[in-house]
């Protein structure tokens, strides 16, 4: 049953055509400020020691907890006329399609090779060679093993992405490839790609930890759904991807089983919390990979590390029978290397599993469920909250305004100036909502055997929310719902553009990788833009859109210092608009392209491994 307001409840033209859809309403005329507290940097031994005292004197956190201003929230009056919604989900409303005889035969399932030779392999390339009997998946299976291994002897250049590979269960999926190339009959493009799945996942006969010291596998212990229909496809699970603890934080930092550098450059973060399959993909391991997004755990890595990164519409792709750790706010999704093997993930994991809400969406791999997003003879919109871009940092927001120039004067967009209330407010009611979410999934002595700073989290934010914060919390989540639905209804499929996130990059603290790193004021900073997808429920997009020179010790630099780390451009859309957010991604593809270069730049160096090469050399 629909969630509603509840003062007077206006239709809008989208309201029939969605299921659960928020009632259309302008937020109250609010001006933007951001007052943000600041919290002290707490790493090494100074944060063992301030989380053993913190954890054990529970007057020590309710100072963190107010200084927090979560309590803030149910003093905001302008919330006493919006009930609560506890549930984003909301769902476009299809005409029914033919179903296809052979779904993994759709039109929509094509990827071409790179186009240069400086850029990522995509599952074309992968196809192209075994179908010409250039390779066999066998080939690179076996190439794969010796780089991202971390239980042999000598662990793997690429280990510290994985938590876990399965040698006997990556060859037999391999050689079961081979075996179908062999007679003719690859079952899709995806047949014997190689893809990375973080540990958020469960996949039979594989332990689900959350880069935990705790053990989180299911009783039923199967894979879930949206991988289930990867591995379909033909893909080849090459391991379970390492992540930040429990999705707790975006840096990626995992004092326990190490912290992947960014391929790009090795003083910066991979950007979390689905690290380990950014970093997967970015050092070309694999050209997709599973992440999973709470709070922007696609799309940072995304950005951080020149890929692309898909968050789904809540409720879209489903994940059964995986226990989520954040109901409300997660969502599965893909990365990739390039939009087309984005587009194929996308489109093959989304499948409708009619045990879930996703069978309710249209089906992804039908022509007439990916709505015709070209617009004909409409405006086509992009949304800027000017304030909320100006906190980005001037290199970031440099390379905005030329991406958002790009798309009006090479593309026809039209840029709109919208405002969206309570921006501050709002994330604090995201964050307290995730961390409450994810608390309420542990036990005490799970969370005495996390890391330092998620311990911290849970004794302060996990801990002390009461019934009138988050009721609080959730009443924002309808004032915002409501508000962007008015903004539809004002300019229709507009996407609400922002840079990825503020930063350029968050450097690594090379001290911090021994016991961690709590920084919470940069942690919010990284997710200013990114968290309002989640608590809204909406589809966004991340794409890359330009690189920030930086010197040796990755701090900003001018000129050409041979130096960079990439930095992503972010398009959210309406309710169920992943195929449009792909659309705009390709026409963004050329916002990057100069001469004879890849549009997007692949790490230089040891930062990428040419996969095909050694699994020809190694024939």
């Amino acid at each position: 049953m629909a969630e509603n307001n509840s003062e007077a409840k206006a239709a809008g033209p989208y309201t029939a055509s969605f299921w659960n859809y928020p009632s259309p309403r302008e937020g109250p005329a609010v001006p933007y400020t951001n007052d943000a507290t600041s919290n002290p940097v707490l790493r090494g031994v100074t944060l063992a020691i301030a989380t053993t005292i913190i954890r054990s004197v529970t007057f020590v956190q309710s100072i963190l907890w107010k200084n927090a201003q979560f309590d803030t929230l149910r003093n905001i009056p302008e919330l006493k006329g919006y009930d609560p919604r506890y549930d984003p989900t909301v769902i476009p409303i299809a005409s029914q399609s033919k179903a296809l005889q052979d779904p993994l035969k759709s039109e929509l399932l094509t990827c071409q090779p790179r186009k240069t030779s400086k850029g990522y392999y995509t599952s074309g390339d992968f196809h192209a060679a075994y179908k010409a009997g250039q390779l066999t998946p066998t080939a690179v299976a076996e190439a794969l093993l010796p780089l991202i291994q971390r239980d042999a002897l000598s662990p793997g250049k690429h280990s510290v992405a994985f938590l876990e590979v399965k040698r006997e269960i990556l060859i037999k999926a391999a050689e079961a490839s081979t075996q179908r190339y062999k007679v003719g009959k690859p079952l899709s493009v995806l047949d014997g790609v190689p893809v990375a799945v973080k540990d958020e996942a469960e996949i039979k006969d594989y332990k689900r930890t959350l880069a935990s010291n705790n053990d989180f596998t299911g009783k039923l212990n199967e894979t879930a759904w949206c991988v289930r229909k990867w591995e379909e496809a033909g893909a080849m699970i090459i391991g379970k991807s390492t992540m930040h603890e429990i999705g707790l934080d975006t840096t990626n930092n995992n004092p326990i089983f190490g912290t992947p550098r960014n391929p790009h450059n090795e003083h910066f973060y991979t950007g979390g919390s689905s690290g380990g399959s950014a970093y997967a993909t970015a050092a070309g391991l694999c050209p997709l990979s599973l992440g999973a997004d709470g709070g922007g755990s696609i799309r940072i890595p995304a950005s951080f590390c020149g890929l692309y990164g898909l968050k789904t519409s809540h409720g879209r792709v489903s994940g059964a029978p995986t226990n989520d750790i954040c109901r409300t706010t997660g969502v599965y999704g893909p990365i990739a290397s390039s939009i087309d093997d984005l587009a194929i993930a996308y489109r093959v994991m989304a499948q409708q599993d009619l045990n879930t809400h996703s069978a309710k969406f249209p089906d992804p791999l039908t022509l007439d469920s990916a709505r015709n997003q070209s617009l004909n003879g409409h405006v086509k919109y992009l949304g800027v909250c000017e304030e909320w871009i100006a906190r980005a940092d001037p290199a970031v927001k440099s390379f905005f305004d030329k991406a958002i120039d790009f798309y009006i004067h090479k593309r026809g967009y039209k840029r709109v100036s919208i405002r969206i209330p309570f921006l501050p407010q709002l994330q604090k009611a995201h964050a307290l909502t995730i961390l409450s979410e994810i608390r309420s999934g542990l036990q005490p002595d799970q969370i005495s055997h996390l890391t330092h700073h998620n311990q911290l989290l849970m004794s302060v934010a996990g801990t002390h929310s009461t019934a009138q914060d988050l009721i609080a919390a959730q009443r924002l989540r309808s004032l915002l719902m409501s508000h962007l639905a008015s903004l539809w209804d004002k300019y229709p499929e507009m996407l609400i553009v922002t840079p990825t996130t503020p930063l350029p990059g968050w450097r690594i603290n090379d001290g911090d990788l021994a016991r961690g790193l709590s920084d919470s004021d940069t942690s919010l900073k990284n997710m200013e833009y990114v968290f309002m997808a989640n608590f809204s429920g909406n589809p966004a997009i991340s794409v890359p859109m330009g690189y920030t020179e930086v010197d040796g010790h990755g701090k900003e630099a001018s000129g050409n210092s041979g130096s960079y780390i990439p930095a992503g451009l972010m398009a959210m859309g309406i309710w169920g608009s992943e195929e449009q957010l792909i659309e705009w991604a390709k026409e963004g593809e050329e916002l990057l392209a100069g001469g004879e270069e890849a549009a997007i730049r692949r790490p230089e160096g040891e930062g990428w491994v040419d996969v095909l090469e050694i699994a020809n050399k190694g024939k």
